[in-house]
């Protein structure tokens, strides 16, 4: 009698159980097949929208490791499992996780947004947080710089992301403003003439836009000429330099004064 009243109810869960296992089972493949196919579609729309090649990664990860444990609790719940204190201990999990990586999250959340949106990019010259320098590196979590002067500098992507961004190499050219001063007793024609042979002498600067020569400002002990020019992003430094150089031995052999401050001593009698 015992072993038969086993049987009964071994028999009852079979009837019980067996539709939702086999619905199950059939939820989990349907699941798993469409689970598949959409991270295809999403790599390829990433693809096509060029996303980096790091971000493309962990996103598709992220996504495929979401849906799959939403596709386990749907399965638990065909088979007849109580999934809303299990849902309930992920959520618990998540919170205490994210409380914890704060501050990770947030450079992790500036890393998506700077991969996304794009506002530099490797190779770039930027300037941002207080420091300047070429992107040598985008990282999930920080984004290095190398200065002139070959130091890295890693910034978190969080600061990054909610701060200013100077971005020197997004368009093709650059202008090079400089101001020189000459004395009073200058000639502002003649000033004028020396500077702009100056620069009718380097090639590696634009004609268009044309360059600029004004009088900027009637200073204190000199009159002001400021300059700009146009040029090749990569020809900036080079024809900054020029500009001071060949600008100051012009005006030195044109005659053209450059004021500069004098120290006076004043010798006391007695």
């Amino acid at each position: 009698m015992e072993l038969q009243k086993w049987i009964d109810k071994g028999y009852q869960l079979v009837i019980d159980y067996a539709p939702k296992v086999l619905m199950a089972i059939v939820i989990w493949i349907v699941g798993t097949f469409i689970i598949k196919y959409l991270l295809k579609g999403i790599a390829k729309a990433m693809d096509k929208a060029n996303y980096d090649i790091s971000l493309r990664k962990f996103l598709l990860d992220l996504i495929s490791w979401i849906l799959k444990i939403v596709l386990i609790i749907v399965v638990l719940g065909t088979v007849g499992i109580e999934t809303t204190s299990f849902a309930a201990i992920i959520a618990a999990a998540g919170l205490a996780i994210g409380l914890a990586l704060q501050g990770s999250l947030a450079n992790f959340a500036g890393g998506v947004l700077i991969m996304i949106f794009k506002p530099f990019k490797v190779g770039d010259y930027i300037e941002a947080q207080g420091e300047a320098g070429t992107v040598k590196e985008i990282d999930i979590f920080t984004t290095k710089l190398t200065t002139p002067d070959n130091k890295e500098i890693i910034i978190p992507n969080g600061s990054l992301s909610n701060g200013n961004i100077t971005n020197f190499s997004t368009e093709d050219t650059r202008r090079v403003d400089l101001t020189f001063g000459v004395g009073y007793d200058s000639d502002i024609k003649r000033t004028k003439e020396v500077i702009l042979s100056v620069i009718k002498r380097n090639n590696l600067i634009l004609q268009e836009p044309a360059p600029a020569i004004n009088v900027s400002e009637l200073a204190d002990s000199s009159i002001n000429f400021f300059t700009r020019v146009w040029v090749k992003k990569e020809d900036f430094w080079e024809v900054h330099f020029y500009l001071i150089e060949q600008t100051k031995e012009a005006l030195d052999a044109a005659g053209i004064d450059i004021p500069y401050p004098h120290s006076v001593e004043i010798q006391k009698e007695g």
